[in-house]
C-alpha cells in the first residue's frame, strides 16, 4: 500500500463541520463593509518578491525569515504573499485607481508565512483587508475602526477585544525618536533579548515591539515616540481620539505598538483580546501614506488594516455560537421511489429558496436513513415510499420537536413547511 500524503504542516484543512462559522463570518464582513461603501478587489496569490521587499522592508522580520520565495522558470523571484496591502497598492496603481481618485477597497483570502505553527498562528492564513486610498485627514482613520467595532458589535465579540492606538508620527518625527531610541538601548545592550540586539542598529522601533520580559522591563524606562512628535502629527491624533470619543469608541494609547511593517506612518492600532493566549491581536492597521510612492506611484494618503480570521474563528468557538444546520429537510427514499423524491427535492428547492434539502441517495433501509436524516442536523425528514407515491401524500417527521409526523398532500407541503420552517 502506497505511504499516505498529508497536508504541509502549518496548511490546514477547514472540514465541512467547520466552513458554516467561516461563512456566516464572510456573510457578516461582506455586509458591513458593503454598508460603508467599500469594494471587493482581488489579486494573485503570487507576486514578485521585489514588491514585498520595497513595501513591508527589508530587515523585517517576513523578508528576512518568513516569506515563500522561489525562482520560476524564467529565473524571475516570486514570493506567495505574505500580507494584502503591498498587493493592494500595486493592484490599484497598475489598474489606475489611485490617480486623482478616492478609493474605498476590501479583500479576502490566504496569505503565507514560514513560522512556528500555533493556535492561531499558521503557515497558510486567512486575512481580511480593507484599504481607503486618497483621503488625507483622521476622519478615514476613526471611519474605519467605527467599522471594525460595528463588525465586533454584529458578531457579539465587542466585550471581547479591546483597541489600542498610537502614533508613530511622519519620518522627521521617527527619525529624531529613533536617534533618542537607539542611544537608550545601547546604554542598556546587555540587559536586550537577542533579537532585540539585532534590530538596534537596523529597525529599532520593532525593539518596542518584543515579548522578552527582559527587554519589557528595559523599555519601562524608554523614551516615549508621543514626546517626539511634531505639531501636525500630534494634531491629527488628538483629532481622531476626539472622533473616537464623540462616536462613543472606547479605547486604550498604547505608546508600544509599532506594527511589524516599515510602511506605516502617524495612526496606528490594534484590536486585542486576552481570550487567545500570546495570540491577542485579532485586527490591526494604521496609515501608510508614503507606500504608493515607495512603489512607483504618485504620493497618495491611505489608510487601512487586516484582521486573522483564524483567530476570529476561535473567539466566535469560545462565545459558543450556534449556527443552524445547513440542511433543514431530508427526503428520505424507499426503494422504487427514488424518481418521485427527487423531483419532490426539486420542487422544494423552487418553492422554499434558500432552504437547504437533501435527499437521500443511495439506497438503505427505513432505519439507516433515519438515523442519516438525524445526523444531518434537518429539522423534518420528509418520508416517501410507495404508499406516500400512491396517494399523491407526503410524511412529515419532526427529528427536533416532540410533537407527531403527519401526512400532507404533496400539493400542500411545500405552504406548510414555508410556515413551519420560521422563513
Amino acid at each position: 500500500m502506497s505511504k499516505k500524503i498529508t497536508s504541509i504542516r502549518g496548511m490546514n484543512d477547514i472540514l465541512p463541520e467547520q466552513t458554516p462559522l467561516w461563512q456566516m463570518l464572510e456573510a457578516c464582513v461582506r455586509t458591513v463593509l458593503g454598508s460603508y461603501g467599500y469594494q471587493e478587489i482581488r489579486f494573485p496569490i503570487v507576486e514578485r518578491t521585489e514588491l514585498f521587499k520595497r513595501g513591508i522592508g527589508e530587515v523585517t522580520d517576513i523578508v528576512e525569515k518568513e516569506m515563500y520565495t522561489f525562482d520560476d522558470r524564467n529565473g524571475d523571484s516570486l514570493t506567495l504573499r505574505p500580507e494584502g496591502t503591498a498587493c493592494c497598492v500595486r493592484a490599484a496603481e497598475q489598474n489606475g485607481l489611485l490617480y486623482n481618485q478616492t478609493q474605498r477597497l476590501w479583500y479576502a483570502g490566504p496569505m503565507f508565512r514560514h513560522e512556528r505553527p500555533q493556535a492561531g498562528r499558521y503557515r497558510q492564513f486567512h486575512q481580511i483587508g480593507v484599504e481607503a486610498f486618497g483621503m488625507q485627514g483622521p476622519d478615514i482613520d476613526a471611519e474605519i475602526i467605527l467599522m471594525t467595532a460595528r463588525l465586533w458589535r454584529e458578531l457579539g465579540l465587542l466585550d471581547s477585544v479591546t483597541l489600542e492606538l498610537n502614533s508613530l508620527g511622519d519620518a522627521e518625527d521617527r527619525a529624531r525618536y529613533r536617534e533618542a531610541l537607539v542611544a537608550f538601548l545601547q546604554t542598556h545592550f546587555e540587559r536586550l533579548d537577542e533579537d532585540s540586539r539585532k534590530r538596534v542598529e537596523r529597525n529599532p522601533l520593532r525593539v518596542l515591539d518584543s515579548k522578552d520580559p527582559g527587554t519589557r522591563q528595559v523599555l519601562e524606562e524608554a523614551p516615549r515616540l508621543t514626546d517626539y512628535l511634531g505639531e501636525s502629527s500630534r494634531g491629527h491624533f488628538q483629532q481622531l481620539c476626539a472622533l473616537l470619543d464623540a462616536a462613543g469608541v472606547a479605547y486604550v494609547i498604547n505608546p508600544n505598538i509599532v506594527r511589524g511593517l516599515d510602511y506605516y506612518g502617524r495612526t496606528v492600532f490594534e484590536w486585542t483580546t486576552t481570550a487567545l493566549g500570546a495570540q491577542g491581536t485579532v485586527c490591526a492597521g494604521g496609515r501608510y501614506d508614503g507606500l504608493v510612492a515607495q512603489l512607483g506611484g504618485k504620493a497618495t494618503p491611505a489608510v487601512g488594516f487586516a484582521m486573522g480570521i483564524e483567530r476570529l474563528i476561535l473567539l466566535l468557538e469560545q462565545q459558543g455560537m450556534e449556527l443552524p444546520a445547513p440542511v433543514a429537510l431530508y427526503i428520505t427514499a424507499m426503494a422504487g421511489v427514488e424518481a418521485q423524491a427527487l423531483a419532490l427535492a426539486e420542487r422544494l428547492r423552487d418553492a422554499l429558496p434558500g432552504v437547504g434539502v437533501q435527499c437521500h441517495c443511495g439506497g438503505g433501509s427505513f432505519k439507516s436513513q433515519m438515523k442519516k436524516a438525524d445526523r444531518s442536523g434537518a429539522r423534518y425528514a420528509l418520508l416517501l415510499g410507495e404508499d406516500e407515491v400512491a396517494n399523491g401524500q407526503v410524511t412529515v417527521k419532526p427529528l427536533r420537536e416532540q410533537t407527531e409526523q403527519l401526512q400532507l398532500s404533496s400539493d400542500e407541503v411545500a405552504a406548510w413547511l414555508n410556515v413551519h420552517l420560521d422563513r
